[in-house]
């Protein structure tokens, strides 16, 4: 029996939290009338209570609004609450809100700790701190009312029977960026609190993916590091895996691979094409467009040249259309699945053109537009849909990458800009920074959010050794701020040298020094990664 969702226990919409001594206390102030929520400080423990416990004089509790429980996460010798404390409204998806997280913070249920052994207490603190980066997770958005992790088209679809689940139950794993941390609430029955959340963009959708087979870079200080291929035996059964997914929930596919075809992305690019061959068919097609070769850095207006070759698929299969009863009149029947490297600046451009015939397609099918009418003709209707998919591409880059999306100024204009091409000098030297010396520590993070690693008191919990000399001190962002000096000295030597020759034998002493560094660092990197690593993967 599939278990329905009791029509009196909707999502509670709004919420007070009492933080007592012993117990936070989560109470709905949203018209509804169920239990508060009581949480243990010392374990983590909850149970549901009737009336809010009496304060003293002595201290009074602390009391502030929210909007949802994102969930409890446990670690070594404590658990930790999160809750959405601001929101905002951003859109309607099925006639129903959406909101946003602007705000959301983690309480410690951790008095257990003071009885505790110091190395376990150590360690907690490091893991704990990973979550300091929970609070500023970007693009966070749920509602209270309905799936938004599902297309329209497989909402539909849905059957009477999973409509009624509760929406926690109707949501696709795949989106559920607090699926782990529901788990505590889940096994308590806490069915009004449990508040499905996704991470990504409601501006956009059709399918991104990097190339779909093993490969990985290894950050060594270099712009561009190397591409690895992994388990090169691997690639084909790991690519059919991924292409049958998306065939049953998409429909047809067409793969449109965006990387050059030279140098380290080449080699990814001619792995994927081999690989793709094996499950190619009339329901997958593989289609290679070497974006920077045919559009450079400026003429993104050659894009139609993809668009000449890939026409025919769009047309065939189609979007969803209801009618004005509700009805489906038309279904999609595939999608694009587009990819970079990174699958943000190349595919973002690529996608937002995509996007722009498909509406067109759609507005003439409803008889908005005549034969001939296209978005561009609406001078305001042009501007806002840029605008909507630049702010796409943004929000997905920001994710990912840490920075807004390069080339981000032809989508939001339809043409490269002086400034649009600054902004992504500066975006590309942010990135540089953010990958060598901040996204290892947002992995573990993300790792320890999602559950890939469950940290435990075990065996495997022993103290970590004391390092001397300079791997006590060492640390990337040091490695950085010692090669940027030596280069900048090596410049201001070299500028003077007209002067003194004796500025050759110091530009060439500072040069050294710089390449010495980078050197060492690409050959001991780890020892410049001091952070806390998550040791025990979940099985």
């Amino acid at each position: 029996m599939m278990e329905k969702a009791d029509p009196s226990q909707k999502l509670y919409t709004r919420m007070r939290l009492w933080e007592f001594p012993d117990q936070y206390v989560i109470e709905p102030t949203c018209g509804s009338t169920g239990s508060c929520l009581a949480i243990s400080r010392v374990d983590g423990s909850m149970n549901l209570i009737d009336d809010i416990p009496q304060s003293t004089s002595v201290r009074v509790p602390k009391i502030q609004t929210i909007f949802g429980v994102i969930g409890i996460l446990k670690l070594l010798a404590g658990s930790y609450l999160l809750v959405i404390t601001g929101r905002e409204h951003v859109g309607s998806y099925m006639g129903l809100p959406i909101f946003k997280v602007s705000s959301l913070k983690v309480f410690p249920c951790d008095h257990s700790l003071k009885n505790t052994p110091l190395e376990q207490k150590r360690m907690e603190t490091e893991f704990s701190g990973l979550l300091g980066i929970a609070e500023r997770t970007p693009g966070l958005y749920f509602s209270y009312d309905v799936n938004i992790t599902l297309s329209a088209q497989r909402l539909h679809s849905l059957g009477d029977e999973s409509k009624l689940l509760p929406l926690w139950r109707q949501a696709d794993p795949r989106f559920l960026w607090n699926n782990y941390m529901l788990e505590v609430l889940i096994e308590n029955k806490l069915d009004p609190y449990l508040l499905p959340v996704m991470q990504g963009s409601i501006l956009g959708h059709i399918v991104r993916g990097s190339i779909p087979i093993l490969w990985e870079q290894i950050v060594d200080l270099t712009y561009k590091p190397k591409f690895e291929i992994m388990r090169n035996e691997e690639a084909p059964r790991v690519l059919e895996r991924h292409f049958l997914d998306l065939r049953k929930k998409y429909g047809n596919v067409l793969a449109v691979d965006l990387v050059n075809k030279h140098g380290g992305e080449g080699r990814l690019s001619e792995k994927f094409a081999s690989a793709v061959q094996h499950v190619a068919s009339d329901d997958v097609r593989y289609l290679h467009f070497d974006f920077h070769r045919i559009c450079g850095h400026v003429h993104f207006e050659r894009l139609s040249i993809l668009y000449d070759q890939i026409e025919d698929f769009i047309v065939k299969n189609r979007y969803l259309l209801f009618n004005e009863k509700g009805g489906k009149v038309e279904e999609q029947l595939g999608v694009v699945r587009t990819n970079c490297i990174d699958c943000l600046d190349r595919t973002n451009v690529t996608q937002s053109m995509i996007g722009r015939k498909m509406m067109e397609f759609q507005l003439r099918r409803i008889g908005v537009f005549d034969a001939e009418e296209t978005i561009s003709s609406h001078p305001n209707f042009d501007e806002n849909f840029k605008i909507l998919w630049a702010n796409h591409g943004d929000d997905v880059s920001i994710q990912y990458s840490g920075t807004p999306a390069l080339k981000g100024d032809f989508v939001r204009y339809g043409r490269r800009t002086a400034q649009g091409i600054l902004n992504d000098g500066y975006n590309a030297l942010a990135r540089y920074y953010l990958n060598n010396f901040c996204d290892g520590t947002k992995q573990d993070a993300i790792d320890l959010l999602q559950g890939h690693y469950i940290v435990s008191v075990s065996r495997e919990v022993t103290p970590t050794s004391q390092k001397g000399g300079l791997e006590a001190v060492a640390s990337f962002p040091l490695a950085l701020l010692l090669v940027l000096a030596g280069f900048f000295l090596t410049i201001m030597s070299l500028s003077q040298v007209r002067y003194d020759y004796r500025h050759v034998f110091f530009s060439t002493v500072w040069a050294s020094m710089s390449v010495g560094i980078v050197a060492y660092v690409r050959a001991n990197g780890r020892v410049f990664c001091n952070r806390p690593r998550l040791h025990k993967p979940r099985s």
